[in-house]
């Protein structure tokens, strides 16, 4: 070896010692390993619009109830067919995300029922959900 006491020293090094390399390579790795997720940038650039509100509240829903005798109320408020299209029409105007819950007696028609429906979604809402009681 180069550091052995029986050679001469007019000799030259044959063998090379590779753990001080071994020791600076594993330190270099160490560090790309560290600094590379701070170099790397997006692969997609997106530019989000600014807003000066945080987040915007969720539509209200029209809540529409149907009870057994035929009587309509939209939104807690006595009301027609005619009456329901012109509030449906007004509310998916101003948001047209807007769902329509239906409260239906257990006795309603489906023939009633049905024509609830068509009038609201025929007035331009979407989502039309049921509201029932959990046994």
């Amino acid at each position: 070896m180069a550091g052995a006491a029986n050679q001469n020293d007019d000799e030259p090094i044959a063998a090379i010692n590779v753990v001080p390399l071994v020791d600076v390579i594993l330190v270099v790795l160490i560090i790309f390993m560290v600094t590379a997720p701070l170099v790397l940038k997006p692969v997609i650039d997106i530019n989000l619009p600014k807003s000066s509100s945080g987040d915007e509240a969720p539509a209200a829903p029209l809540n529409v109830a149907l009870s057994a005798n035929g009587q309509l109320m939209v939104n807690g408020q006595a009301s027609t067919t005619e009456q329901l299209a012109l509030i449906a029409t007004k509310t998916a105007g101003e948001k047209p995300e807007t769902a329509a819950i239906l409260q239906a007696d257990k006795a309603v028609t489906l023939e009633s029922l049905t024509a609830i429906i068509d009038v609201i979604k025929s007035a331009g809402i979407k989502k039309v959900a049921f509201s029932i009681e959990k046994k």
